[in-house]
């Protein structure tokens, strides 16, 4: 609609030293000035209509909302437009702060409740209560969804991902029979994601889920005659993916070199050894009920051992004598085993490498692929002191998430900025970002078909370096710029086209679901496009409401081109036929599959 606008305004006169105005045309208001337009608009079947004063004041401008939007693409796992346009309103730190405030219901609990919950379904629905075995990993999945949909404590759901793909264990391996187990790992990451990072060491060498998933839980002490010797799975994990990598850090991230320009080890295969000396005599605290008359003690099965209490630490099963660590640290021989861990905990929480080294793994969860090395120091020094502490979780969070390479958009064009999000975030959002039409006022999903599309699932990574390596570089084009890609790893011919059916399937909510239960007689639960249909009537309206959901205002306009010209053709005027509905279909399909999409810049 073209518009002609008259406008007058006085401009105030500067001082040599002039000021910093914030009240400007666009900045929010239109107090003082008259706007007179040659006409105003209003369209058949919209509630909006154009507003001469709009032009001016500042609520025609997306800005603002298209940078919250991609603030909380980093921060969360999705969120709906009105949820963006409220956190908009004020500045991003008291969003973090509000965030911060927020606790969460333990995840270990939750998964025994929906156990329970289910069971009752299945007996309910004809079934033997006998046959209907759990909590395992299902009912582990149940959990985290009904946690993370319609909920409130966003970021901290956020990081405790984050941590779950830095500090692994996974359903896909033997621990997938242990429900309560896999939900209480989770708490340990969830409910220190705000505290201190020592904790979340401490918490996760003492958890029997750790212990079972690499092997430090019956680590005995050791018996040369016999040929045995302590296992050094996790002595060398909790080094190298854990706290301080493979080679000697500046606080950039970047490598210190010896005289030869060769990168310096951070500890050898001695240091391994002396490290599985530390972590021996762990075991049960307790076990589950039995019939077999099975106590907690050392060296019983871990399938009777309780999986949500820390392991204990017996005494007599403990390596001895003095251990010797990195940088001329000694352990003091006399002490108690448990006394000998915490002071191991302390001294790899007190390494150099340890700011570097998991700041750049956030932001690599969180922001970008490739973090600069002045981004990563901001990070490692916030992560060294925040008012006298270091590993302050919520100090390292604010530098990530509020740093300049984070939040402005001189940064949108850089080659190195940005980074491709992991199909299972991809789906997060579309459950999070769209109507649901549910029917069963539950969120349990299996992700079953998904996870055997992408093999992607909260805790569910293939082996403990996660579902892809930190340092992976695609190809020759990456390497020759120097960057890295890590989610580019699982990025393939299969798991691409995989993806692009789910989304398909997903988009025709009249005939499949996005969350799924298992042998539950339970309506399982579609998109709901009704909210959406209504911008469906003007294509250009439509999309750019999925951009600033989906693509930030980043969507291009070739992108957009070939949706408008996809959607366009979808209409008629046979009442039989709901064009809106396969208008949506079409938009959401296509941007869903779009590189604008898929990478988070």
């Amino acid at each position: 609609m073209k518009k002609t606008l008259f406008y007058f305004f006085l401009l105030m006169s500067f001082s040599v030293n002039a000021q910093q105005y914030t009240d400007y045309l666009g900045a929010g208001h239109s107090n003082g000035i008259t706007v007179t337009s040659s006409s105003e608009q209003s369209r058949p079947n919209w509630n909006e209509f154009a507003d001469d004063e709009n032009t001016i004041n500042g609520k025609g401008l997306d800005a603002r909302l298209l940078e919250t939007s991609r603030f909380l693409a980093q921060a969360t796992f999705g969120t709906d437009l009105s949820y963006i346009k409220l956190v908009s309103e004020n500045p991003f730190e008291d969003w973090i702060d509000a965030q911060f405030d927020l606790n969460s219901p333990s995840m270990g609990a939750l998964t025994s409740s929906i156990y329970n919950q289910a069971l009752d379904m299945f007996v309910a629905n004809g079934g033997n209560a006998d046959d209907y075995f759990g909590p395992y990993s299902l009912h582990f999945q149940y959990a985290w969804w009904e946690s993370n949909i319609g909920n409130e404590d966003l970021l901290r759901q956020r990081l405790a991902l984050a941590l779950s793909e830095i500090i692994v264990i996974s359903w896909d391996s033997g621990l997938g029979d242990y429900g309560v187990g896999l939900g209480d790992y989770y708490d340990i990451l969830k409910d220190n994601a705000f505290g201190n990072f020592k904790d979340i060491l401490l918490g996760i060498a003492l958890h029997p889920m750790m212990g079972g998933y690499l092997s430090h839980y019956n680590n005995p002490r050791s018996f040369p005659n016999t040929n045995i010797h302590p296992d050094e799975n996790f002595a060398r994990e909790v080094m190298q993916l854990f706290t301080i990598g493979l080679h000697q850090l500046n606080q950039d991230g970047s490598y210190i070199l010896d005289e030869s320009g060769e990168r310096i080890p951070t500890y050898d295969n001695n240091d391994i050894k002396e490290f599985a000396k530390i972590f021996t005599g762990l075991g049960p605290a307790a076990v589950i009920e039995n019939p077999y008359g099975v106590v907690a003690e050392f060296g019983i099965e871990f399938y009777f051992a309780q999986k949500d209490l820390p392991m204990i630490m017996y005494d007599a099963w403990h390596e001895p004598g003095e251990k010797r660590l990195l940088n001329s640290f000694v352990v003091p021989s006399g002490q108690s085993g448990m006394k000998d861990i915490e002071d191991t905990i302390d001294h790899l929480f007190n390494h150099p490498n340890v700011a570097p080294f998991i700041a750049k793994r956030l932001i690599q969860q969180l922001v970008k692929s490739n973090p600069t090395p002045a981004y990563i120091s901001r990070v490692s020094a916030a992560f060294n002191n925040t008012k006298g502490i270091r590993g302050d979780m919520r100090a390292v969070i604010k530098a990530i998430l509020l740093d300049d390479e984070a939040r402005s958009c001189s940064w949108i064009n850089n080659p190195s900025q940005g980074k491709l999000i992991e199909p299972m975030i991809r789906y997060f959002n579309v459950t999070r970002q769209i109507d649901l039409d549910n029917q069963n006022g539950l969120n349990w999903n299996v992700g079953f078909n998904f996870y055997n599309a992408t093999k992607q699932a909260p805790l569910a990574a293939p082996h403990v370096f996660n579902f892809y390596p930190p340092n992976y570089v695609p190809n020759s084009e990456f390497a020759d710029a120097n960057l890295e890609g890590p989610e580019f790893k699982i990025h393939n011919s299969a798991s691409s086209l995989a993806f692009v059916n789910e989304v398909d399937y997903w988009t025709y909510p009249q005939f499949y679901s996005v969350l799924n239960t298992w042998d539950l007689g339970l309506e399982d639960t579609p998109l709901d496009f009704e909210g959406l249909k209504y911008y469906a009537k003007d294509s250009e309206v439509l999309i750019n409401q999925l951009d600033k959901l989906f693509t930030r205002g980043m969507l291009s306009n070739e992108t957009k081109q070939l949706i408008i010209d996809a959607v366009d053709p979808i209409t008629g005027n046979d009442p039989n036929i709901d064009f809106d509905y396969y208008r949506v279909k079409m938009a959401l399909y296509l941007i869903l599959i779009s590189p604008d999409y898929a990478i988070l810049k």
